[in-house]
């Protein structure tokens, strides 16, 4: 049985954990320079239109997500239903990564928000990242289409209501 997952709102008492993760070769491949994310990720606690999380299994902190208001940095997605809602996570424990947590965490992460009402929420993995790409469509997302964003070409994935 998989275990239990929290999101914990992410504080500044995180973010040694987080400079941390974001130096871990599993997620600097996807995720890039460790200081250059490190500040834009700390910069958004006060960012009103972002929500960060921290991901605990059974309790455990091993992974980050963040949901933001699209209006905020829609960047190349089109036209979305007001209220779209986009995320980006990674698994930051090494001991985590190919064992169904990624799918399963978003899952239930964005079930909540769609059960909350939110009519859409979409993400953005590297189109060549298929890991992630597997992991969102276990989750529930579709291949919406290719999409041009500042970090590059991105695979658009929509999750309904």
């Amino acid at each position: 049985m998989p275990p239990a997952f929290t999101f914990r709102p992410m504080t500044a008492a995180d973010l040694p954990l987080i400079r941390q993760w974001l130096g871990e070769a599993h997620v600097r491949e996807w995720w890039g320079d460790p200081d250059e994310q490190f500040a834009l990720v700390s910069g958004d606690l006060i960012e009103p239109a972002m929500h960060q999380f921290i991901v605990l299994a059974g309790g455990k902190p091993f992974g980050y997500l963040q949901c933001y208001r699209l209006t905020a940095w829609n960047t190349g997605f089109g036209p979305q239903p007001e209220g779209t809602r986009g995320i980006d996570q990674f698994i930051g424990e090494g001991d985590m990564i190919a064992r169904g947590h990624g799918s399963a965490f978003i899952r239930a992460f964005v079930d909540e928000q769609l059960r909350r009402g939110l009519p859409r929420v979409v993400t953005d993995p590297d189109p060549l990242n298929a890991r992630a790409i597997r992991a969102y469509e276990k989750a529930g997302f579709v291949r919406d289409r290719m999409v041009e964003t500042p970090d590059g070409p991105a695979l658009l994935m929509v999750r309904e209501a």
